[in-house]
């Protein structure tokens, strides 16, 4: 049985994580820890867990912890896996892993050295809807890939209202916004059916200098992008060319992902309106014919609701796995960086217009 800690048990978590871990057997979430003492208390309650912190530090010290769960704001993931790798506990953390490349980069160093698991919640690596659109495409279904086009609605990112609770985004320093968030759940659930890209030519639109915040009369300096465009070489060869627009919301279409083949055109879309690419279902058509995912392809427990709770589920169980058989799960790590320099290499071509390499 591995003993997690929640931190931010409060927030995402308790619809996600918190959720999933109640269903996996392999777990017991035994701590939890939020912003304050009395919110803890509640979240520690309403989940069963023995131990609640106002301290995420207390949290990763305490012997009845083998797994921090990170689920804070970005800019407060590097303290709390500090505080896990210090304790020599295992860690999965959100996405992003860091507030850019830079951190992502001293963290998984930090986390190679101290010898533990690591893994971060990169869901799109999960869904089942991915794995089967992958298996497809490696089977050769639509022959060989010439070009892949994903469209993406980005709401509540990058429109001219922001929710109260997410104004701190619109600074970039904050690491949460339309490219780091959407934009790097979205590729990455891209390049888990197409494969990487190498090389990107990128847009970051701005179009509002200052936003409203929602029902309220008040305005605020907004820095972040508006939209995400790029055009890209996946490392097969193949054509890559992505839109996420933001917008006030809310979102209706969710994501139109068209996988262009020497011998058809796969076309997915999602399975439930406005959903995001990475958490739920996909209807899948290969021209005019309709595919039906096999059940094999789902490996959360039933009782986990579709949708982020069931890839999250799936994450938790290759940690579980990983942890057993003393490897690195995937997504590790490693697997945060090379998306950070992804984006890195995305937010360059932007500001220069020359095409980037990504290693």
């Amino acid at each position: 049985m591995i003993r997690v800690g929640v931190v931010g048990a409060s927030g995402w978590a308790d619809s996600s994580h918190l959720p999933a871990l109640a269903a996996l057997e392999e777990f017991n979430v035994t701590a939890v820890a939020t912003t304050n003492q009395a919110s803890a208390d509640r979240a520690a309650a309403a989940h069963g867990a023995r131990h609640a912190f106002a301290d995420a530090s207390e949290l990763a010290a305490h012997p009845d912890v083998d797994l921090v769960v990170v689920s804070v704001k970005a800019s407060g993931h590097a303290a709390v896996i500090r505080a896990a790798l210090e304790a020599g506990k295992h860690v999965l953390s959100e996405w992003p892993l860091g507030i850019n490349a830079d951190e992502a980069r001293e963290l998984t160093e930090a986390a190679t050295a101290a010898g533990v698991v690591h893994a971060v919640v990169l869901q799109g690596h999960h869904s089942p809807s991915a794995r089967f659109a992958a298996d497809l495409l490696a089977d050769g279904r639509i022959g060989t890939l010439e070009s892949v086009a994903l469209v993406a609605e980005g709401a509540p990112w990058g429109g001219s209202r922001i929710w109260p609770n997410l104004v701190f985004g619109l600074d970039p320093a904050a690491g949460t916004n339309i490219l780091t968030i959407m934009a790097g759940h979205f590729l990455a659930a891209l390049e888990r059916v197409a494969g990487p890209l190498t090389e990107v030519s990128a847009r970051l639109p701005r179009m509002h200098d200052r936003v409203l915040v929602a029902g309220t009369e008040r305005t605020v300096p907004n820095a972040t992008p508006s939209h995400v465009l790029l055009h890209g070489l996946l490392a097969s060869g193949a054509t890559a060319s992505v839109a996420v627009h933001g917008g006030n919301g809310p979102a209706r279409n969710g994501f139109r992902l068209e996988l262009v083949g020497s011998d058809g055109t796969l076309t997915a879309t999602s399975a439930q309106p406005a959903t995001f690419i990475h958490w739920g279902d996909w209807d899948i058509r290969i021209g005019d014919e309709v595919l039906a995912m096999p059940d094999t392809y789902r490996t959360a427990p039933a009782s986990v609701q579709s949708g982020p709770p069931a890839n999250i589920a799936a994450l938790y169980q290759e940690v579980a796995q990983a942890i057993a058989e003393a490897r690195q799960p995937h997504p590790s790590f490693e697997t945060a960086l090379r998306h950070h320099l992804l984006l890195a290499a995305i937010e360059r071509s932007a500001a220069d217009g020359i095409v980037q390499h990504i290693s």
